[in-house]
């Protein structure tokens, strides 16, 4: 089995529980159009798909020129208080000091943009220890488009083969395998109910963060870390 050099992370839903904020921020928006409160159950499994997916998910239809509106104030209001109350999910910060320790380098590709990705990065305590952020304005191209997922790879001096791509959303399955990494499917996040099928066939499956230090120990060893 191919040994596992690096490993590369979805933001939303895969190490952050960003939907307190984001689904906030679309309440926000929907107050100034005097639309009722959407339950933060209800639409945190869209929190994966950005300030698009998730306006059009909780907006009613509109024209382009008002759905950019809501799209602007949305990511105003969100950038005033994107973590408010997101945090690391549970399992997150103990993964993430196991890849340390192991001197797996690891990074993150997301969608988000660079401002906002900064802010988040460094109020999760994320700074000192990330070694490569990706962001969905730093090149042309986002996910499921792979570049990102290369860039990422040549950040952190490790080959595709040997780094997998981990995500709860199917564009990060997608970018993986289309950059030549392995990818690992996030089932605690909030795409769970698209990550199945084909689509997932050749993916690891982690049902929580300790599941991928099972990943790596089957694929290096379980002399790695100790």
């Amino acid at each position: 089995m191919t040994r596992i050099r690096a490993m590369l992370f979805d933001l939303d839903g895969t190490l952050l529980d960003s939907a307190p904020d984001l689904v906030a921020s679309l309440n926000w928006v929907r107050s100034s159009e005097e639309l009722p409160d959407l339950d933060l159950a209800q639409m945190q499994r869209f929190a994966s798909k950005g300030a698009v997916g998730l306006l059009r998910a909780g907006m009613p239809p509109t024209d382009a020129q008002t759905f950019e509106s809501w799209r602007q104030r949305f990511l105003e209001h969100y950038a005033q208080n994107c973590y408010l109350n997101s945090s690391l999910f549970a399992g997150v910060p103990e993964l993430l000091d196991y890849l340390v320790r192991a001197d797996i380098p690891w990074g993150i590709v997301t969608n988000k943009s660079e401002a906002l990705t900064g802010l988040i990065v460094k109020a999760a305590g994320l700074a000192e220890t990330v070694s490569c952020v990706v962001c969905g304005d730093t090149l042309k191209e986002c996910k499921p488009h792979p570049a990102p997922v290369s860039l990422a790879c040549g950040m952190v001096g490790v080959e595709p083969a040997e780094v997998v791509m981990v995500g709860d959303d199917v564009r990060d399955i997608q970018a993986g395998r289309a950059a030549g990494t392995r990818t690992a499917a996030v089932l605690y996040g909030y795409g769970s109910e698209e990550l199945s099928g084909d689509l997932v066939d050749d993916s690891y499956l982690a049902y929580r963060p300790a599941d991928l230090v099972d990943l790596i120990e089957s694929s290096n060893g379980r002399a790695a870390g100790e």
